[in-house]
């Protein structure tokens, strides 16, 4: 639904600080379209400046998780189910999603709370992952040139950073620039339709309500005429009409009505949003108000005692928490906000056991992973810490959280030389090719590594001084 990608893409990373060294190095831009080598190549290096240098990321790995299950749900019934894709949560109360080049596609934490339903929410996810299956960015950013291009990627710089200077004229005028190539780099209303039609087929096929699409968009657009200038900030950058919402609900009602219930994590992820949302003891009266209007509801229950744990309350959180988990079935939500009460009552031993029992019964959460290491190594097991993360880290040698417990745990153990080499891992992983360098020339220094793990960092470090030697070449040339 990105009817100006890259001119909102600009728009997107007004927030996110890059020197010029950060643009990703376009390569050759085919005469009708982006390959899509280059495309995921650009992708990933915007997906880096947002989530390593921008606050606005939200880094919770629960509710990140919560919305990649969702959209790898919805990605593997699409029209292109081998593309890889990656969603991301950009902590903004505004309504809105976007999609990037090579499969990102970011959701603002406003549009989450707005849906009424998982559906609801599934059909903006479906209508975002429809526009990258289609390859509507890759061909619109395809047919400029190759020097519109360097111009789009100089503007970018400019905006950038013009919004971490205090002058507001130069803010004002790289935005007037940006807003001078939006007309050319707009959607057209037939790939529009396109992401609408593909979208909803693949509601249908991740066994969703379709009906949840024409009804979210319709709500959005009633938002628009009430607030008239100031509508949903989706809707500014994702224009509707009476037409596409009217084609939606045809097309809905000719497909196989399904009644669909949402699951236990839609609710805990919107509590959890709405917990940590504002000053404490807002969040708590919000979450109280919640319970009274929905006494038996687990999810209420459960933002009230994320909300009171916020507050410093522990006792009555570990009170309100045992009454839901009384009542509902289990949950990792539940399991760790119990190991973080616990945590903070200073039962190190007791957060541990909680969420090793956790990781047991559901092995496939990568965020209990976290929390068991996180407590492993406040709680006085760093060893044990160390131990599980190089093994989940076999698996899964691109997660830069991993290699960041890694790093503490390390750290807690006083072996220096294996958290730098640890924590090189995690400025590469960021897009800090000189940063993990340096991580690597601590390490050598560091004195208590054993042969083969110094031989181990001087392999590593030959390797990135020739890829940033390669890259430096590559600029020039």
């Amino acid at each position: 639904m990105m009817r100006r990608p890259l001119a909102l893409l600009l728009s997107l990373t007004l927030a996110f600080p890059v020197n010029a060294y950060d643009l990703p190095d376009l390569g050759d831009v085919a005469a009708s379209e982006l390959s899509p080598a280059t495309e995921r190549r650009i992708g990933e290096q915007i997906i880096s400046q947002i989530r390593w240098r921008d606050a606005a990321y939200l880094d919770d790995p629960e509710i990140e998780d919560y919305i990649n299950r969702i959209g790898h749900k919805l990605a593997a019934v699409s029209s292109n189910p081998g593309l890889d894709f990656d969603f991301f949560v950009v902590n903004d109360p505004t309504l809105n999603a976007f999609a990037l080049p090579g499969g990102f596609i970011g959701v603002h934490t406003g549009l989450l709370l707005a849906a009424q339903t998982e559906s609801e929410f599934a059909s903006v996810l479906g209508h975002e992952i429809a526009h990258v299956t289609q390859r509507h960015i890759a061909q619109i950013v395809g047919k400029q040139s190759q020097s519109a291009m360097l111009m789009l990627a100089s503007l970018l710089v400019a905006v950038l950073a013009a919004r971490s200077n205090s002058d507001v004229s130069q803010a004002a005028i790289a935005a007037g620039q940006a807003g001078a190539i939006q007309s050319q780099l707009g959607y057209t209303r037939a790939f529009e339709r396109e992401a609408d039609r593909a979208g909803l087929e693949t509601l249908e096929n991740a066994g969703f309500d379709v009906r949840g699409m024409p009804g979210f968009f319709e709500r959005l657009q009633r938002a628009t005429r009430m607030y008239e200038n100031n509508a949903p900030a989706y809707l500014r950058t994702h224009p509707l009409t009476t037409e596409r919402i009217a084609d939606m609900e045809n097309r809905a009602a000719s497909m196989r009505y399904r009644q669909v219930v949402d699951s236990p994590d839609f609710g805990y992820a919107r509590a959890k949003l709405r917990a940590n949302a504002g000053q404490p003891a807002d969040a708590v009266k919000d979450m109280e108000n919640q319970v009274a209007q929905a006494p038996g509801d687990a999810a209420a229950g459960y933002g009230l005692a994320r909300a009171l744990f916020r507050a410093g309350r522990l006792d009555e959180a570990a009170k309100r928490l045992d009454a839901v988990r009384a009542k509902t079935p289990p949950s990792p939500w539940l399991v760790t906000l119990e190991a973080e009460i616990r945590l903070a009552r200073k039962d190190g031993a007791g957060a541990i056991r909680t969420l090793e029992g956790a990781v047991r019964d559901f092995p496939s959460n990568r965020s209990l992973v976290y929390s068991l290491a996180d407590a492993r190594i406040l709680g006085g097991q760093p060893g044990a810490a160390v131990e599980g993360v190089r093994r989940t880290l076999d698996n899964r040698q691109g997660d830069s959280r991993l290699w960041a417990l890694l790093s503490r745990g390390y750290a807690a153990l006083g072996k220096r030389t294996a958290q730098h080499r640890a924590q090189a891992e995690v400025y590469l992983l960021r897009g800090s090719l000189p940063a993990a360098i340096e991580q690597l020339e601590i390490a050598r220094k560091a004195g208590d590594g054993d042969f083969y793990e110094l031989s181990a960092v001087d392999a590593r470090l030959r390797e990135l001084k020739q890829r940033l030697l390669d890259e430096r070449k590559d600029r020039e040339g």
